[in-house]
Order: structure tokens, then sequence, then C-alpha cells
């Protein structure tokens, strides 16, 4: 798995991590800026782009999620079960396929920023 993303589970939550600055984030948040200026990717529109893909493309993934969005990263929370453990798990995987898959993301800010709710 890509270090700007991670799991931790607690007896408390089940934490989802995206470390939006790190260098290969960063450097694919200012791609997407320039193929849509609304997209200028701090934690805040992260988590815009995330519900907006997760609404599409897996949408129990949001069932019990908690975004919790900074400037800087981005975190989720889920309540501690298996079933959530491995809603995280595919939360996961999924911000690091698209993170890996700069084109995709630049298309979807391109052609699709405008059904966006961009922070």
């Amino acid at each position: 798995m890509q270090d700007y993303v991670k799991m931790a589970v607690t007896d408390e939550r089940i934490y989802v991590m995206f470390n939006n600055e790190d260098d290969k984030p960063f450097a694919v948040g200012e791609k997407m800026n320039e193929a849509n200026e609304e997209a200028y990717m701090n934690g805040y529109n992260w988590d815009a782009l995330f519900n907006y893909y997760l609404a599409k493309h897996a949408p129990e993934l949001l069932e019990g999620l908690e975004p919790d969005p900074e400037a800087g990263s981005y975190m989720a929370y889920y309540a501690p079960t298996p079933e959530n453990e491995a809603k995280a798990k595919k939360f996961v995987e999924i911000i690091a396929s698209l993170v890996e898959n700069e084109e995709e993301l630049c298309r979807i800010v391109r052609e699709e920023g405008d059904e966006i709710e961009w922070d």
C-alpha cells in the first residue's frame, strides 16, 4: 500500500488517513487543479471528490463514514465493526487507485467537475 494512505483500527474507531500533502497526491492535485480551477486539492476538496466518487461507484462505503478533512490532510472514521473494517480497507484501496491513476482523476474533474460540491 502507498505511504500516503493508511488505515488504523482502535477500540474506539477505524481510521482512514490520507496525507494529501505527500509528494504523489500533491503533484496529482496540482494537475487536477490545472484541469479544473475549482479543484484546488486541500483536504476539503478531496472530501468533496471522495463523496462524489463513492456515491457513484461504491455508495455502501458512505454508510457510517464520518469524514474529518483539514487543509493538509483527510481523515475519516468508521465505528469499529468487522463490516466497517472491510469498508475502510476498500476505501483505502480506492484512494490509492485514484491517486495512482492521475489521468482518470483529471478526466473526472475536467468532465464531471460541475457535479462536485467543491469547497
